[in-house]
């Protein structure tokens, strides 16, 4: 219930954030009509904060699609600063990465051991599998764009990591 309640709060806060930091200049065909084409130059990708399933601190981009519906193909960004640690999860579908800028530290396992990543600079590419656990890192700003087929969601291995959960009480 509560991985179901997870993708539930990350879906719905993609789909909020979309309809305000989504990056959707599409092209216009010769008689100005929408071609579908999207088309952005890199000062065309709008920026904005993270949905909150994230650690705060990152910016997010969605380039393409709607990740909150099944079988939608989507493309995002991720801006992370230097020091930005996402901690050990996983996707319920596969997770496909390229880095855009920087170096994208990753590595598999049930908790962010930084001795355990492996560096990839810009214009590497990733391909995680669904339910594979796994983290990453940014030493330095990186750029990262995630593409994936929907429903996007991600669950932490250790919830207390999850920035969605609700504090403990004492």
């Amino acid at each position: 219930m509560r991985k179901l309640l997870g993708c539930l709060l990350v879906t719905g806060a993609i789909t909020s954030f979309s309809l305000t930091a989504r990056s959707d200049d599409k092209a216009k065909d010769a008689a100005g009509k929408d071609s579908g084409m999207v088309m952005l130059t890199p000062s065309e990708v709008k920026w904005g904060d993270a949905p909150p399933i994230l650690p705060k601190g990152v910016k997010f981009s969605l380039l393409l699609g709607d990740p909150s519906k099944a079988g939608s193909l989507y493309i995002m960004r991720l801006k992370m600063p230097a020091g930005y640690k996402i901690p050990a999860h996983w996707h319920p579908g596969d997770e496909n990465v390229t880095v855009i800028s920087g170096t994208f530290f990753a590595g598999m396992g049930d908790k962010l051991d930084e001795k355990a990543v492996k560096g990839f600079g810009a214009g590497s590419f990733a391909s995680m599998p669904a339910k594979m656990h796994h983290f990453g890192l940014a030493k330095a700003e990186t750029v990262i764009e995630i593409a994936g087929v929907g429903p996007f969601g991600m669950t932490y291995i250790n919830p207390a990591d999850d920035p969605t959960a609700a504090p403990a009480k004492k």
